[in-house]
């Protein structure tokens, strides 16, 4: 399936959070990643930020989606995703 993960973490945790993430997904801006993932790696990813997580001030939204193919994306501005695949950021 196709996951676009979007979080807003607390500054002391938000440094491991973001380690996690970039283990399954693809980094596209600040606090915002995407990729494909099984079930499997998005339950693993899904337990490993609970428990890491503060659930009274933290929060996790995840999307999910069939597959890429079911996306419509539209940038307006830089694609911070492509800058960092070219390795510039």
């Amino acid at each position: 399936m196709y996951v676009l993960l979007v979080y807003d973490i607390g500054e002391k945790r938000v440094n491991k959070v973001l380690k996690i993430c970039r283990q399954y997904l693809d980094w596209v801006q600040n606090s915002v990643f995407e990729g494909e993932l099984t079930k499997a790696g998005l339950e693993t990813l899904k337990k490993r930020l609970g428990k890491i997580m503060n659930k009274e001030e933290d929060s996790v939204r995840i999307y999910k989606l069939r597959s890429e193919d079911y996306l419509t994306l539209e940038i307006l501005g830089i694609d911070k995703k492509q800058v960092a695949d070219d390795g510039i950021l």
